[in-house]
């Protein structure tokens, strides 16, 4: 079960989008993070995103099927953090380890050192993930409501 990143393109956008609005979706009920969650994004914010020189979103492609997208940030400057924000897999492809080898690829393409990431504390499942990639909390916590906090992480 290898995975294939591909580079998302402009007519896309729709695409991804509608991806993660149901990804996250389920996160969004859980915890009602109104003015954080991916799932109340418009497609001003995906394209004003797109369209910044650092970001790449890629389609993560599993025989052919896309099974989620990752967006990486990397300024290229070999001063700046690298930046997963966001990583979805759609619901049907959860807990296949496709989350996994994404990152993994998107450390081959951009360079396995110097990334940064934030997820949501309270789900444990991604915070077992990112320290199985040798992601470690910086300390720095972000609480954005009373159900749910944000938690930093880097790798270096």
């Amino acid at each position: 079960m290898d995975i294939k990143l591909i580079e998302a393109e402009y007519k896309d956008l729709d695409a991804i989008l509608k991806m993660q609005i149901e990804a996250f979706s389920e996160l969004y009920a859980k915890y009602q993070d109104t003015e954080t969650s991916p799932a109340k994004e418009k497609y001003e914010d995906i394209l004003y995103r797109f369209n910044q020189p650092e970001t790449t979103y890629y389609f993560i492609m599993a025989d052919n099927i896309k099974v989620g997208v990752i967006r990486v940030v990397d300024c290229k400057d070999g001063i700046t953090r690298k930046r997963i924000s966001p990583i979805f897999v759609m619901p049907e492809y959860r807990n296949m380890g496709y989350a996994q080898q994404a990152i993994k690829e998107a450390e081959r393409i951009h360079g396995k050192q110097h990334w940064k990431l934030d997820t949501i504390l309270q789900e444990k499942g991604n915070l077992h993930l990112y320290e199985k990639l040798g992601y470690h909390q910086t300390g720095k916590t972000e609480q954005i409501n009373d159900k749910m906090t944000i938690v930093y992480y880097e790798k270096d």
